[in-house]
């Protein structure tokens, strides 16, 4: 691996022929690329859609099943699992401006982001299946193994994961096609959590056949094999076109280009906010859904809705052409708000399964939106950066506005439930008390409330600076053209 300038033939910028963007470096023919100045082709979009398939293959597992396979599994106290989830995320988002800094200094023949795809499949699927293992250790031993294993496969998903976001920016320069993009993203992101979702749990039993922890050691592998191989086709048919700078910015150079960006800070505030409340919603709900109501034969329903998203997720290159993308994003934290009270609602009355499944079908389809678009608008935010300060810091900026949120979000959106479960009196495999459940239901349904109420507000600041796009645009093509 060499991050130095211009490695092994470089990813240098340099004049392009006539109608071709240079250091554009395009596929060859019979590839079925074509180049990106309008669209991108559907090799491109189906490639970069696997990439998220990929990723959530093995990322589904940590983020919806491992408290519950902690706790329940793994024989893990509650509250331990919640400082793990908090400790291993922070650590892990502080990771994240270091991977972007990375990889904004990469230089290969195949790109910036790209390479990572091939560098690190391997190891996010070695340290995925680890992370599901249960070796027979003291309970401190065990305890360790698990902070370990889990620390170890975040900081993995954060480097392969990062430059999903980040090659969005050097895929094309069109921000209508950058929404169709993320499009066929969030497409391959919920069709790899619906996998996970509708299968995983049940191939965990059949496999097992009733050890649960024998369960997850064989049927996770399967999972990781497959993440592996898509890892490796999104590598092999993407193809980075939008010119980058010949030499890597100097490190606080690349800062710089925080400078002065809010709508990148709009990003952030809003991501790290829905991220608390979304992961406080998946981290609790097998616990409610085998304590509170009764249901645990619901969970796999109940999580396989998130594919619900794509109602619409698929509609946002429409919603986006027809209103502003700051007004689809709104409106999406909004609906995800309906939604958590609708199932608020349910409980009231009595743990009313109908109103509790409708609420949460509301969100997940509020979701595809709410998700969607900070993903959609960092490349933009890439744009206005490099418009006003002259850098772009692709890696940094999506790393810190992508994977940091994520992280960090979910490290505290997976904790408070926990912390709060514990405190009440919460014992796996067992009746629980009246005040547990209650902090159960708390945890699922207010504070992700709170969380995605709290995010609605920097949206409302984005609009104007989305109407600038236009312009910085322009700008930047015509700096690029007396720069070539």
């Amino acid at each position: 691996m060499n991050t130095g300038p211009d490695s092994g033939g470089g990813n240098v910028a340099r004049p392009g022929r006539a109608g071709v963007p240079a250091n554009s470096n395009p596929a060859p023919s019979g590839t079925g690329h074509k180049e990106p100045s309008a669209g991108t082709s559907y090799t491109t979009r189906f490639s970069y859609a696997a990439s998220d398939v990929a990723g959530q293959l093995l990322f589904c597992w940590i983020m919806w099943y491992l408290p519950y396979f902690y706790t329940d599994t793994y024989g893990i106290a509650a509250g331990t699992v919640g400082t793990i989830l908090l400790a291993a995320r922070w650590i892990d988002a502080l990771d994240a401006p270091v991977w972007g800094l990375i990889f904004d200094r990469t230089r290969s023949r195949w790109g910036k982001s790209r390479p990572w795809f091939l560098w690190l499949a391997g190891p996010f699927a070695i340290f995925g299946v680890l992370t599901f293992l249960t070796p027979e250790l003291g309970y401190g031993a065990k305890v360790a193994y698990a902070a370990v294993t889990y620390i170890a496969c975040n900081v993995l998903y954060t480097g392969i994961n990062t430059p999903v976001t980040s090659i969005l920016s050097a895929l094309t320069p069109d921000a209508n096609e950058r929404v169709t993009l993320t499009t066929f993203r969030m497409v391959g992101s919920k069709l790899g959590v619906l996998v996970v979702n509708l299968t995983g749990l049940e191939l965990v039993h059949r496999l097992g056949d009733g050890d649960d922890r024998r369960g997850y050691m064989l049927a996770v592998p399967l999972f990781a094999a497959l993440s592996f191989g898509l890892f490796l086709v999104a590598f092999r048919n993407l193809r980075e076109t939008v010119p980058v700078e010949s030499k890597p910015v100097p490190l606080r150079g690349t800062f710089g280009a925080l400078r002065g960006n809010w709508p990148w800070l709009i990003i952030f505030a809003s991501s790290l906010l829905f991220w608390v409340g979304f992961i406080a919603r998946v981290t609790v709900a097998p616990h409610f859904f085998e304590y509170v109501l009764g249901r645990p034969d619901l969970i796999k329903l109940a999580n396989a809705l998130d594919f619900a998203a794509l109602a619409t997720a698929l509609l946002l290159p429409w919603f986006c052409r027809r209103t502003s993308k700051a007004v689809v994003w709104a409106l999406g934290l909004a609906g995800m708000i309906l939604g958590q009270l609708v199932v608020g609602l349910g409980v009231a009355q009595g743990n009313s399964l109908g109103l509790i499944l409708a609420g949460w079908t509301i969100g997940f389809v509020a979701s595809g939106a709410a998700m969607a678009m900070p993903f959609a608008v960092l490349s933009d935010s890439v744009d206005y950066g490099e418009w006003k300060t002259g850098v772009r810091a692709a890696g940094l900026l999506t790393a810190v506005g992508a994977a940091f949120c994520l992280k960090a979000g979910a490290g505290l959106g997976g904790a408070f439930p926990m912390w709060l479960i514990e405190a009440a009196g919460y014992v796996p495999k067992a009746v629980q008390s009246a005040d547990a459940l209650r902090a159960i239901a708390f945890g699922v349904v207010w504070l992700p409330a709170l969380a995605f109420a709290g995010a609605i507000v920097p949206v409302l600041f984005y609009g104007r600076f989305e109407r600038m796009e236009p312009r910085v645009q322009a700008d930047l093509a015509a700096r690029r053209a007396q720069q070539s």
